[in-house]
Parts: structure tokens; sequence; C-alpha cells
């Protein structure tokens, strides 16, 4: 394929690969949890680690990743006291990095927040040896952690206090859920964007539970279609003049809406299937006023 003699694009495709199996993998675990947001909050975060980067003139993706795990600590201390005034807190935490990447990648030498624009929306001719490099190690990090810990961490996404009860150590798992999401969004930030990162995580995995039943088999769909969209939207990007998230973002919806069209069918005769079952089960209860001959037609 010509698409292939390009450096740039071997990079960027590499990139999306590690993309589409990262993001769906621990997206799975927040949307159990019912924390679908939280990527889009760490990427706000992750801006003021960009735009560190260029001010003390170090690797952005390294900085990045530095502020959003610390950022997506704060959120899960933050998130683990409970109180009300944990939403005000949140919603400070994520406006005030977005803020702050503005106003500091503004006193950057040369710096101006077109700079940033790579890093919100994606974008595959930035992207450099040294961002695949940083790409593949933490990528490999986040799969170690949601593959090799995934029966931990998902009795602690269905059930903390069983989870507590069982011997799990239920803070520290919360914890690495946390850092595991920021790396994950750094992760991504130079395909996707750090502003459109979070429907990464979310859409391919809602995409699977259309189809899917079982936790393994969400997981793995999810991955499965996160690399489909990844890397379709890279290689779109590469024939039209077009951000790269934003080309990943609208193959994703357009997945999920079909598989839930493809899905209805199968949904309806599940819904038959247990309707069907639940008579079945009235019909032989004891005391039952009704017989199976008085259902005959």
């Amino acid at each position: 394929m010509d698409i292939l003699t390009y450096d740039f694009m071997q990079r960027a495709l590499l990139a999306a690969l590690l993309v589409g199996l990262t993001a769906p993998a621990i997206g799975t675990y927040l949307v159990q949890r019912r924390q679908a947001v939280m990527g889009d909050g760490i990427g706000h975060v992750a801006m003021t680690g960009v735009a560190l980067g260029f001010l003390l003139n170090t690797s952005p993706v390294w900085m990045a990743t530095l502020v959003a795990v610390l950022g997506a600590v704060g959120m899960e201390v933050i998130r683990s006291r409970g109180k009300t005034s944990g939403d005000i807190a949140l919603a400070m935490l994520f406006y005030g990095g977005l803020a702050g990447g503005v106003m500091i990648i503004n006193l950057a030498p040369g710096g101006s927040t077109a700079n940033l624009t790579s890093y919100l929306f994606g974008s595959i001719t930035t992207v450099s040896n040294e961002d695949v490099t940083a790409v593949v190690i933490l990528a490999a990090f986040v799969i170690a952690v949601t593959l090799g810990l995934r029966k931990q961490l998902f009795a602690v996404c269905q059930d903390e206090e069983f989870a507590r009860v069982t011997g799990l150590p239920v803070r520290l798992l919360n914890l690495l859920m946390a850092v595991t999401a920021a790396v994950t969004v750094t992760v991504a930030m130079r395909i996707v964007g750090l502003l459109l990162v979070s429907a990464m995580m979310v859409i391919p995995v809602a995409a699977a539970q259309r189809v899917t039943r079982g936790f393994a088999a969400t997981l793995g769909l999810a991955m499965g279609l996160g690399v489909a969209v990844a890397v379709s939207g890279t290689v779109t990007t590469f024939y039209v003049d077009a951000p790269s998230g934003a080309a990943i973002v609208l193959m994703a919806i357009g997945v999920f809406l079909v598989l839930s069209v493809a899905a209805a069918p199968l949904a309806r005769k599940r819904a038959q299937a247990v309707r069907a079952a639940e008579a079945e089960c009235t019909l032989d209860m004891p005391g039952s006023r009704r017989t199976h001959d008085d259902v005959k037609v």
C-alpha cells in the first residue's frame, strides 16, 4: 500500500492501533462503574501538562502523563469521600486544567494556543518517533493492568463492598484504575485529541454492549471495534484534510448506530425468551390456578 511508504503514516497507524486497544480496554471498566466522563475530565487536566511541556522545553507527552496522573489521583480521592461538594471540586479541577493549559502555553517562548490544536483534536502528521516510543511504553502499561488484573478490577467495579470483604485492596485498585485512565488519555491524545479521547473510551464499549452479554465478551469486542475505527479513521484522515480525532469518533458513532439497528431483532428475541421462561415458571409454581392445558390454544 502506498500509504505505508510514508514514515509519518507508519507512526500514526501504530499509534492508532495502540489507541484502539487501550481506550476501550480501560473504558469498559469506567462504563461498568458509571464513570464514562472521567476521560473527558482527565483530558482537561492533561492540557496543563502539555502546556508545561512547551514552557519547560520537555516532552509534552511525558509531562501530560505526570499531570494527568496527579489529576486522576485527585479525582479518585474526591470521589471516594463521597461528599456533595465533590462535584464542585471536580468541576474546578477540570476547567482549571483547561484554563491553566491555555494560559501557560501563551507564557511559553514562541507559544500560542495554535500549538495546542494537534493535542486537542489529534493530528497524524505531528506524531514523532519520540511520541511513538512514549505511546508504546504507556500502552503496554495500560494493557498489562486492564487484562492482567481483569478479575480484580471487575470485582471492584461490580461491588466495592463485596470486593473489600473478599480481601481485595479496593482503594489501591481504584487508584490504579484512575492512573490507568490518565495514562490512556496521554496515549490517545496525539491521534484522537484530548477533547475527544473520552469518546473512544465510551462509544466502542457502548457499541459492543449492544450485541454482547458477558463482561469478557464486551471487553474483547470493544477493543476490536476500537482498533477498527482508530485505524480506519487514521487512514481516512490521510485522504481527507480533517483532524484524525474527528474522523475516528464519527466512525465510532457510525458503528454504534449500525450495531444498535442490527441488535434490535436480537433484543426482541431475548425479551420474548425471558417472558416465556417467566410464564413457564409461573405455571409450574405450586398453588397456581392455571395449568399447561389452560393456556393451550
